[in-house]
């Protein structure tokens, strides 16, 4: 009689930002609360911008968060899942500077910006075609700002929380610029998964993926206090804001609006010539 073999277990690489709020949204996932038998999910933790080069070069990641400006660019290999979003609801990235200018005096500015394929650059384009940039590692634009090495500063994540603190103005909010556009929120980052694994892996990743974010809104204070190790520079208080602001029912379910958001934002890059191919957007899950 031949020995039992185990069942064979698929391998899931997840790879998102080392940042509170994708650490919240993992929670459940990274810490096995949430269990998908037959699977297991590996987590890999590097900045947006690199997983938006990473996931154009090679596809290598199951699963990785990337800007929602980066997705034309991979469509064909990546699907957008229906959950993991991170949308602005009246705020995002900001336009920050040692003193204040005028909407017009910004389209002159010298900017640092978190990458040219992040949400943040294709909304700036939108907003000032013409202005100049310089890609800079998004945690250390609020730095090159103060030391004067840049005009002015494009800034996402917690810098959100924490300009004012380096002595900095905000000069505009791009998530508040978006809303009176449009009257929507501002899709900022997704997570995608790879096509090649099929529907049914696509459609229990994505499942696994929901559950993660409902176990840690479920499981707040510990999902929170998981997070803290990822939160730079945030206090409790702040790192709770922060996470709020962009894990929240939006994460589990982008919405109509969302939804809609998503398809404005592409389209007007598309035609403003910022991005080179029109997005065919399909959702999984």
């Amino acid at each position: 009689m031949s020995p039992r073999t185990a069942p064979a277990v698929r391998e899931i690489n997840i790879a998102h930002s080392p940042d509170s709020d994708d650490a919240f949204m993992f929670y459940g996932l990274a810490t096995n609360k949430i269990r998908v038998p037959g699977y297991h999910f590996n987590h890999v933790l590097t900045d947006i911008e690199t997983l938006n080069h990473r996931a154009m070069a090679d596809a290598f990641y199951d699963v990785t968060a990337i800007s929602f400006h980066a997705y034309p660019y991979v469509q064909e290999k990546y699907a957008i899942m229906a959950c993991g979003g991170s949308m602005g609801d009246g705020y995002g990235p900001m336009i920050i500077a040692p003193k204040k200018y005028t909407l017009d005096e910004v389209k002159k500015l010298r900017i640092a910006v978190p990458g040219v394929l992040t949400s943040a650059f294709l909304t700036l384009k939108l907003v000032a075609p013409d202005v100049q940039t310089v890609a800079v590692p998004f945690d250390s634009i609020i730095p090159a700002v103060v030391a004067g090495e840049y005009d002015a500063g494009l800034i996402i994540h917690e810098g959100q929380l924490t300009y004012a603190g380096a002595g900095l103005h905000k000069i505009l909010d791009l998530g508040q610029w978006w809303l009176e556009e449009t009257g929507l929120p501002l899709p900022l980052g997704c997570n995608a998964i790879k096509r090649s694994l099929g529907q049914k892996v696509m459609e229990t990743t994505t499942k696994a993926l929901r559950d993660s974010i409902q176990h840690a809104l479920d499981h707040r204070e510990a999902a929170l206090e998981y997070a803290m190790q990822f939160a730079r520079d945030l206090d409790p208080a702040l790192a709770n804001k922060f996470v709020g602001m962009y894990v929240n029912e939006r994460t589990l379910d982008y919405g109509d609006d969302g939804r809609k958001a998503i398809h404005l934002l592409l389209e007007r890059g598309y035609e403003a010539g910022i991005i080179p191919n029109r997005a065919k957007i399909d959702f999984i899950g």
